[in-house]
């Protein structure tokens, strides 16, 4: 998995790519988040139109930056789902804890409201 950090607007895009899996990448996520965080950074949005796959780990490293971003008063969103992480994240009952939107600017834009 690749974590590309791109900021627009009133928000910070984490652009995950490639199949998110945990174990190393879980702590790199982490620190990015815990980065963005210390920088005054509360508007997250994660971008997943590029992944994969994702296994049980995966979705344990999402819940963990949802928990560690919300601790800190800032709002972690999910973008650009694909249909098989969105079929997941129903399966799993976790799309009721993540906000997800079909477009990275839907996400944007429902920070303002």
């Amino acid at each position: 998995m690749k974590i590309k950090i791109v900021e627009r607007y009133e928000a910070v895009i984490l652009e995950l790519k490639g199949n998110v899996m945990g174990g190393p990448e879980a702590i790199e996520f982490s620190d990015s988040l815990k980065k963005l965080i210390s920088e005054g950074k509360k508007n997250l949005i994660l971008d997943l139109s590029e992944v994969k796959f994702m296994n049980s780990s995966g979705l344990g490293m999402m819940i963990s930056g949802l928990t560690t971003v919300k601790k800190e008063g800032g709002m972690l969103k999910l973008a650009c789902v694909a249909e098989k992480i969105q079929s997941l994240l129903m399966i799993t009952k976790l799309i009721t804890i993540f906000e997800t939107y079909d477009t990275i600017e839907e996400a944007i834009k429902s920070f303002t409201k």
